[in-house]
């Protein structure tokens, strides 16, 4: 059986500059992932909290619509 795990160690996580910095609305993500966009809430401890992974043409696209 194929593994869907997405090895993480090569990410480069930045912190959206949408984030403020009082500790709410932290969002991550990841760089370097060439097909791939890991997306995570910044507040939770490093490599343990949930994350999103969006097609990098999704991200693209939703990023997009919201400037629009």
């Amino acid at each position: 059986m194929a593994s869907n795990d997405v090895d993480l160690s090569t990410a480069r996580w930045r912190k959206s500059t949408y984030s403020n910095g009082s500790g709410g609305n932290c969002v991550e993500v990841a760089d370097g992932l060439p097909a791939l966009v890991p997306v995570r809430d910044s507040k939770q401890a490093e490599n343990s909290g949930p994350l999103l992974l969006f097609r990098a043409h999704a991200w693209t696209t939703f990023l997009t619509s919201l400037k629009h």
